[in-house]
């Protein structure tokens, strides 16, 4: 059985630590995933390129056309 505690504050986590070490439960910490940087990279170039007018604007009504 797996448990997904979020939102842990720091301050409870070595309480949490000690609890799972006395109940001999297996802890492990994983990072935050983080976005592709090379996709975060087309993201950021896409908005500069609207600002600087390389986009195209197409209407509500023509969206589906």
């Amino acid at each position: 059985m797996e448990l997904v505690l979020k939102k842990v504050k720091a301050q409870h986590l070595p309480l949490i630590q000690e609890l799972a070490k006395i109940l001999e439960v297996e802890i492990e910490e994983k990072a935050e995933l983080e976005y592709d940087t090379n996709f975060v990279k087309e993201i950021l170039d896409a908005k500069e390129d609207v600002k600087s007018g390389k986009g195209v604007k197409i209407d509500i009504e023509n969206l589906w056309k």
